[in-house]
């Protein structure tokens, strides 16, 4: 009977030192780890769909074309209304390219080679200059697609989709980032 005792005292005081540790130093650490891989994991889904809202704004502004003042079917109520949703998707695209500029940290840097590191920041960077400059609308409207497009596709698109467009929309990206900085574009 001494035998069982002592075993069921040592299994027992075993367990209460196994479960206190684990709940003191173990499960603060899991439960800090699971927080940080939530929020940078919410960071890589802010990324997307803000990319997705600057093709939709982009989009949109493109089909969107106020009307000549002498086009006799729009009334001014009409043309103040197409301005006003067009001043929104321009915020909406303003909005996102502020949001990825300041965040590239957060979600540039979760990525696990060099290259998807890179990407990212890069693009976030032109990103916001294109939508800083002078340019005129068509010309930007053009660069915010011909950035945005390539990037969306590489981390957001299916898997079939990025593995037969990775050359063409890096190479595509390239040379983006080339005209706008005003390099030349190598062959």
């Amino acid at each position: 009977m001494p035998d069982t005792l002592s075993t069921i005292t040592v299994a027992a005081a075993t367990a209460l030192v196994t479960t206190t540790a684990t709940g003191l130093i173990a499960a603060p650490r899991l439960e800090a780890r699971k927080r940080r891989l939530g929020e940078v994991h919410t960071a890589r889904d802010t990324f997307g769909a803000h990319m997705l809202r600057i093709i939709s704004a982009c989009e949109q502004l493109q089909i969107s074309q106020l009307p000549p003042d002498e086009e006799p079917d729009w009334t001014p109520v009409m043309r103040e209304r197409l301005g006003g949703e067009r001043e929104r998707w321009w915020k909406q695209i303003d909005d996102a390219t502020r949001w990825l500029i300041d965040n590239v940290a957060t979600y540039a840097g979760s990525w696990p080679t060099r290259r998807l590191v890179q990407m990212p920041t890069i693009y976030a960077h032109h990103i916001r200059m294109v939508v800083l400059s002078e340019r005129d609308e068509v010309t930007k409207l053009a660069l915010l697609l011909e950035l945005t497009v390539p990037v969306q596709r590489q981390y957001f698109g299916w898997f079939w989709s990025r593995a037969r467009h990775i050359v063409a929309d890096n190479r595509a990206f390239g040379a983006t980032i080339a005209r706008i900085s005003g390099e030349p574009i190598a062959p």
